[in-house]
């Protein structure tokens, strides 16, 4: 073969290769390559056969997969999605462990409650979380209880990890909020418990860490009742507290919950004995006093406490309220039983506006998580399945692009670790490999399209240089920075004249900094120092005429381009911003990108 017809088949195979990257994977071009220069053929046949091994199928159409409307209906019916919220410290990972341990999905709970720990939970699957004893991303957690397909949704906590919480709600079809006994709603409580109520999500309350003394449960229901203006009804009801916590009463089966520890310290599952009300038993485990109040406050509960209602429930009026302790799996199981007969199935939440039985397939991409395999580096899309069924190499249209893909390797998850899936229905999280063709808010369809969710991106209010210490290693930092901002870690932007050096990172809190620093260092190797910056706002520039250069040479201001190359500037506090507003009339200085929604659009300026 001659060394113009090699050159000539290798621009073939690039162009074919880049245009059906879904099909053409490059040990599947390598094979075609390999058959290519092995044939002795003419030039004209060889490059006809190579053609022939790339071209995409003459029916290019979707198909929608045969499945009966009644099976379809069945498995839509029996899932259940749901997110955990809270404040810090509230043991949300920890009840986490204890859902996993009750569902079966693993035998041997790990404790997060020291950094030494031999075991870490498992929904803590990142490097930085184990050794910080924090949750910092979202982790996807799936398991089977009682013929109900559950998928758990892990949130991060803490405030700096809010925009990853938001996103991961957009996918929910209700909540968990978990609040400390002793210390009540708290602040990011709060926050979350907003954004949930905006998107209407149902709330269920579990009150935790029964096994330490709190406050008392009627002064918490006039807190949930009085600051977060929701009503309660508590299905459940402790028998005391700290050392003396014995159990629950279930109000809906009429029955006393007595717990038996067995010394595993909640490693295991816990033996439980039910007995009505009036049993002797109940007596025996409570002094005299503490029985006569537990009764007091049964009979007030079923005289002027709200009556439980379903309609209520969904509606968001009213939140079915629990007790327990997630560190001694007290209580966890009658609130998993009650929660998931309880919580709404996609048919009833219908996201995104969807109808969950369509048989058309249709999802969108909520997350985006890069190296979850660190011998890998693989990057992948978690997609919520809004309607339909899919399985296995399927074909869906990318509404973004409008390209038809074929969705291979679907992953189902337990946190990191991962198992190949034949099918999915809606109300599924379902990841697939991400080769770098998905954004976060990107809708596929075999049907008709979906409109895309709403997925807002939060201002930055934050930012640094990073600045590489080994040369070397740019194209390395230059990767790490684009994959990481892809799955909305930070945001990065680029200095106009600079192209990829001196890279500025904004980020919604500083916590952000040391997670990309980590990263950095340990998923890419690329060593670098962070050089905080002095601005405190960023707003996109909208309008015309905008001279960059000009914006750039004032000392209050710094300018920018993101990563679509639009441009943002940095101003240094609000008079600055207010200056250029007032002497820029022709400009709109935006919190977000041209187009795309923020918390206030959605929202409004209230939602904090």
């Amino acid at each position: 073969m001659t060394g113009s017809l090699h050159c000539e088949l290798m621009v073939s195979l690039h162009l074919n290769e880049s245009a059906y990257h879904d099909e053409a994977h490059p040990r599947y071009a390598r094979a075609i390559w390999g058959r290519v220069t092995s044939d002795t053929c003419s030039a004209r046949t060889t490059q006809a056969r190579v053609a022939d091994a790339l071209r995409k199928p003459t029916d290019t159409k979707p198909k929608i997969m045969s499945i009966s409307p009644e099976k379809l209906a069945t498995e839509v019916e029996r899932r259940r999605t749901f997110a955990i919220i809270s404040h810090p410290d509230a043991g949300k990972t920890t009840l986490t462990e204890k859902l996993l341990l009750y569902g079966g999905a693993i035998h041997l709970a790990g404790s997060v409650k020291s950094r030494r720990a031999a075991k870490h939970a498992v929904s803590d699957w990142m490097e930085l979380e184990k050794q910080r004893g924090i949750s910092i991303t979202s982790s996807v957690l799936q398991f089977e209880y009682e013929g109900h397909a559950v998928n758990l949704l892990d949130t991060p906590g803490h405030a700096d990890f809010s925009e990853d919480t938001y996103r991961t709600l957009s996918a929910a079809d209700s909540a968990v909020m978990l609040i400390d006994v002793a210390k009540g709603v708290e602040p990011q409580t709060e926050k979350l418990f907003k954004v949930c109520r905006m998107r209407k999500l149902p709330i269920f309350t579990f009150v935790n860490k029964l096994d330490r003394i709190g406050r008392p449960p009627l002064d918490l229901i006039e807190e949930i009742e009085s600051l977060l203006k929701m009503r309660c009804c508590p299905i459940n009801w402790p028998l005391g507290q700290g050392r003396e916590f014995r159990g629950v009463y279930d109000r809906i089966n009429k029955e006393v919950v007595l717990f038996n520890a067995d010394g595993s310290h909640g490693e295991s599952v816990v033996d439980l004995e039910r007995v009505p009300i009036d049993h002797p038993r109940v007596r025996e485990v409570l002094s005299p006093t503490r029985y006569e109040n537990f009764r007091e406050e049964i009979e007030l509960l079923d005289i002027a406490g709200d009556p439980f209602d379903i309609e209520r429930v969904r509606s968001g009026d009213l939140s079915p309220m629990f007790f327990g302790s997630a560190m001694t799996n007290f209580g966890v199981e009658s609130f998993l039983e009650h929660f998931l007969d309880m919580a709404p199935n996609p048919v009833e939440s219908n996201v995104n506006g969807v109808d969950p039985k369509d048989p058309a397939f249709s999802a969108f991409v909520f997350k985006i998580q890069a190296n979850m395999n660190p011998s890998h580096r693989d990057r992948i899309a978690f997609m919520r399945v809004t309607s339909g069924c899919y399985q296995r190499d399927m074909q869906a249209k990318l509404a973004r692009t409008g390209r038809q893909i074929k969705l291979a390797y679907p992953q189902g998850f337990m946190a990191n670790d991962r198992a190949v899936l034949e099918e999915a229905f809606a109300g599924d999280i379902l990841g697939l490999y991400d080769p770098g063709m998905f954004r976060i808010g990107d809708t596929l369809s075999n049907g008709a399209e979906i409109s895309s969710p709403n997925i807002p991106r939060f201002s930055p209010e934050h930012f640094a240089i990073v600045e590489i210490t080994d040369a070397l290693k740019r194209k390395a930092l230059v990767k790490g920075l684009d994959q990481l901002s892809e799955e909305g870690t930070i945001q990065v932007f680029k200095q106009p004249f600079l192209g990829d050096k001196d890279a500025v990172v904004g980020a919604v809190g500083m916590l952000q900094f040391e997670v990309l620093k980590f990263r950095l260092e340990h998923e890419y190797r690329v060593p670098v120092r962070l050089r905080t910056l002095t601005y405190a706002h960023a707003r996109w520039v909208d309008g015309e005429p905008y001279d960059e250069s000009a914006f750039d040479r004032l000392d209050y201001c710094m300018a920018l381009r993101d990563r679509d190359d639009l441009p943002i500037l940095l101003f240094r506090n609000d008079w600055a911003l207010s200056y250029c507003r007032g002497n820029y009339p022709q400009l709109e200085f935006l919190p977000n990108p041209p187009g795309t929604p923020g918390l206030a659009e959605l929202h409004g300026n209230g939602w904090i």
